[in-house]
């Protein structure tokens, strides 16, 4: 980090006190009243938050007119909270939009979060400074500011990517034109690391779109990436040598006791496999416990364990099926999780409700239920060999497949004849859902 000078104090200090809380009146660089000898233009990263929408941090632009002691940050972040959001966000359509405000504020608030703020200033020309400043002024007027969002395609980083490498005449995005590190759902696991379900259920919502190569370009949907690719290139003007677009950084916050976004994502895969072995072969004892007692016992946790699943892996089987048919997220259409879990692994949970309270039929029901379950994952498996099934779910597949093949010969195993017992042989039921 540079030694701070008097000059950046200055500008620091302008970016805290000088800017309004929200200004709707045309600032100076929008004006053309700006000289863009006098402009200053940050690109400020915040490091990631608490709660799932932060866990991948956030960006901004600030714009600041040391002559005119004025500033302004650009936020392409914003979303209302009102009543119609919980549907749009549901449909895949939900509208973002950029909004201009004071930047010392912006600074103390993410602060107060715990969040890093760092601010890297752009040695941009006199005449890339008045057109960044004049682009961002027009992009928060009311007939420009929204758009329709999209996590790793049009987000509130990306729009600052295109913004910058627009002022610099293509150069970012031609040197960003170069294999990515990882695939955006490595990228998606690394960043939700820090909550372990989380990040297992986003990697069952998503399908292999998130799985092809990308180049760094498209790896700029995250913050901190944008902030490294900015920091590593050097610009060509048309009269001069080339140079390095970062002029100086600040770092006018480091968070303290936040985890580190690892570099990799986790290796959930030996985890997965285990938990769903011993969850596949702790169905299978409680059924040979019933078989060998005859204790209610066995039968009651074997119908909780359905219950359980039901509720864990049927609802959002629900969900991804429902998703795919009816909205626009891309990211879940055709995904093969859904031979691990789909609408039927939610006839698991009354189903097991029925059989905690001794339901023959639901124990038939529930053998059927599961050899299709098993039968649909044993498919999804085998249709790996084809080049069009090549989603990167092979955690999924450790943890559920065990799973459903093991309860499926639990429930075999429930009905098989018994020496010196007599069990009536099941009868393949419709599975609606009813008592015994």
């Amino acid at each position: 980090m540079p030694r701070l000078t008097s000059s950046m104090l200055f500008v620091l200090g302008l970016l805290l006190v000088a800017a309004p809380a929200h200004a709707q009146d045309m600032p100076p660089w929008g004006t053309g009243e700006s000289r863009g000898e006098d402009l200053s233009i940050y690109l400020a990263t915040f490091g990631p938050g608490d709660d799932v929408p932060s866990y991948f941090g956030h960006g901004s632009l600030v714009v600041e007119d040391a002559r005119l002691r004025t500033s302004r940050l650009y936020n392409y972040g914003m979303f209302s909270f009102d009543e119609r959001m919980l549907a749009r966000y549901a449909m895949g359509r939900l509208e973002f939009w950029v909004d201009d405000s004071a930047p010392g504020p912006t600074f103390r608030f993410y602060r107060s979060l715990n969040r890093d703020v760092r601010l890297q200033q752009l040695d941009l020309s006199p005449e890339q400074k008045k057109e960044l400043g004049r682009l961002l002024a027009v992009n928060v007027l009311p007939e420009n500011r929204q758009y329709l969002y999209h996590h790793y395609n049009d987000n509130c980083v990306t729009r600052l990517r295109d913004m910058i490498d627009a002022v610099v005449g293509g150069q970012l995005r031609r040197a960003d034109e170069v294999p990515g590190r990882m695939t955006l759902r490595e990228h998606t696991r690394r960043y939700t690391a820090v909550n372990p379900p989380m990040s297992v259920l986003l990697d069952f919502l998503m399908n292999d779109e998130i799985d092809k190569p990308i180049t760094r370009w498209q790896e700029a949907f995250l913050p901190d990436e944008l902030e490294r690719q900015v920091a590593q290139l050097q610009v060509t003007a048309t009269d001069g040598p080339s140079h390095a677009l970062v002029d100086r950084t600040v770092k006018f916050y480091e968070s303290k006791g936040r985890p580190v976004t690892p570099e990799q994502p986790p290796r959930y895969a030996p985890v997965m496999l285990m938990l769903g072995l011993v969850l596949g072969g702790a169905s299978m004892g409680l059924a040979a416990w019933q078989r060998k007692k005859g204790a209610r016992l066995p039968r009651v946790l074997l119908g909780l364990q359905n219950v359980l699943m039901g509720l864990v892996f049927g609802i959002p089987g629900l969900a991804l099926f429902i998703m795919w048919l009816g909205t626009d997220h891309t990211v879940t259409y055709r995904n093969e999780n859904l031979f691990l879990a789909n609408p039927l692994t939610v006839l698991a949970l009354p189903l097991g409700l029925q059989l905690m309270a001794g339901s023959a039929k639901a124990r038939a029901r529930l053998e059927w239920l599961w050899r299709a379950l098993a039968a649909l994952g044993l498919f999804g498996l085998v249709l790996k060999v084809l080049p069009l099934f090549d989603q990167d779910n092979w955690r999924l597949i450790a943890l559920l497949l065990p799973m459903s093949v093991g309860m499926a010969g639990a429930l075999w195993l429930l009905r098989a004849p018994v020496a010196g017992r007599e069990v009536t042989p099941p009868v393949a039921p419709d599975l609606k859902v009813s008592g015994n």
